[in-house]
């Protein structure tokens, strides 16, 4: 039996995703064994993470910078635009490192089963965006869901009035699939192959 400290830190591991009450005892396990080269620097970079965590103002990315590191960079397409759903869509996006442009974070998807309004994602600070001017090209990344279908529906008829191309990640992702679980030859052949909505 470990002491309540342990069995805390057991119990607070397990609620992350991935990782059940099995997994999190192994990585405890891990930590306290290798205290000094594990324990202490994951202490730590979870201290300046939390103290330092700030969500972008521009694109909704989460960074220890305001404007985000993507948003900041010099380098980044400004005319295109990719949507999507989460933070950790935008993360398996950058991972591929093929899209040269910037990101755009809704915060969610559309829902009517779980009460999700397009009020309650940030639609309204994209149609924003775009009707500033510069941007070329909107690509909606949603993922291929019932509800990222019509989160990317309603969005696309949102920017309708907007001289921009309109494009969606091409539908060789699977179905109900989402886009921080696929590998970036999936994510690299998708973005490849998007397409006009409509």
């Amino acid at each position: 039996m470990a002491s309540p400290e342990i069995e805390a830190l057991t119990t607070a591991l397990a609620r992350l995703p991935g990782l059940g009450p099995r997994s999190a005892r192994r990585a405890v396990l891990h930590l306290l064994r290798k205290r000094d080269g594990a324990l202490i620097p994951l202490l730590d970079a979870l201290a300046t993470v939390n103290e330092r965590m700030q969500t972008c103002h521009l694109c909704g990315n989460v960074d220890t910078t305001d404007p985000c590191g993507v948003c900041a960079d010099p380098r980044r397409d400004a005319r295109s635009l990719c949507v999507v759903e989460d933070v950790a869509d935008l993360w398996a996006l950058e991972r591929s490192r093929l899209f040269p442009g910037r990101f755009h974070v809704l915060g969610g998807r559309l829902s009517a089963l779980d009460g999700v309004r397009p009020e309650d994602l940030t639609i309204a600070q994209l149609v924003s965006r775009v009707a500033e001017g510069g941007v070329d090209e909107v690509v909606l990344a949603m993922n291929a869901t019932l509800e990222g279908q019509t989160t990317a529906h309603y969005i696309a008829e949102r920017l309708e009035p907007y001289p921009i191309r309109l494009t969606q990640l091409a539908h060789g992702l699977p179905v109900g699939g989402e886009l921080d679980y696929l590998d970036e030859g999936t994510l690299a052949q998708a973005l490849r192959a998007r397409r006009p909505v409509g």
